[in-house]
């Protein structure tokens, strides 16, 4: 069996409260806290049956490691996830649609990106091994629950898997400020993988050389570009809103 790993926060926890109250092996909770939004949490795990154990700020904080815990932690058995890519692919009766990460290190933006993925129905999110952010308690916290719902797969070469991709007729569209389109003008409700790369440096070149399309969103005010989370969501909601309608 896999070791248990820790969850902390409202949202990351109250998730696992939802989705798979059997896995929360123990939830810690600061007793000096008494507002309602604590109320409102032990009453639900208290349903859940969840077993809860009082702990001072230090004993969180060392848990979670982070300040960042609101009061509330727990340890957790991992949920069973699907092994590969091929396999999750395989299993999907929709047209795929896939956010692709290249260069992402910062697990608040990974945090952020993953949120926005289970909001839009994104399938998965994918980046490479290496100089990519792995899966941590801060990226479940900021993710707010999504880290435990999206599936996230780290390849050994991001360009082959892409090339993979392809091979199973999904649309590689990958972002870049002079690209000639922009998002809006690309047909996104067709099986599609989303390609963004981090911020400043953007995708490598064989990332960008391997997509089959570039696109651009359109920025009309001083800056030159967006948060790769906030891109994302630009990039995911509208392949949803296509979908939509």
């Amino acid at each position: 069996m896999s070791s248990p790993k820790v969850l902390f926060g409202f949202h990351a926890v109250g998730v696992r409260l939802k989705t798979a109250p059997q896995s929360i092996i123990e939830i810690f909770y600061e007793p000096t806290r008494r507002d309602a939004r604590m109320r409102q949490f032990l009453e639900r795990a208290t349903e859940a049956g969840a077993r809860l154990i009082e702990a001072d700020g230090l004993r969180l904080a060392k848990l979670a490691g982070s300040h960042g815990h609101q009061g509330v932690a727990a340890r957790v058995q991992p949920l069973p996830q699907v092994h590969s890519l091929d396999d999750l692919l395989d299993q999907v009766s929709t047209p795929p649609l896939l956010l692709v990460l290249d260069g992402v290190t910062d697990p608040h933006n990974l945090g952020a990106c993953l949120r926005v993925a289970d909001g839009a129905g994104a399938h998965a999110v994918i980046a490479p091994k290496d100089h990519a952010a792995g899966i941590n308690a801060t990226v479940a916290k900021v993710a707010s629950g999504a880290a435990e719902t999206v599936p996230y797969f780290m390849v050994t070469n991001l360009a082959r898997t892409l090339g993979e991709l392809k091979e199973r007729n999904i649309w590689c569209i990958g972002t870049s400020d002079d690209a000639p389109k922009s998002i809006y003008q690309v047909d996104l409700k067709g099986p599609v993988a989303l390609v963004l790369g981090a911020e400043g440096d953007g995708m490598r070149q064989l990332t960008r050389k391997t997509c089959d399309e570039l696109v651009n969103i359109p920025m009309r005010g001083a800056v030159e570009s967006l948060n790769v989370s906030v891109a994302s969501g630009v990039c995911l909601y509208e392949a949803l809103r296509q979908r939509l309608g």
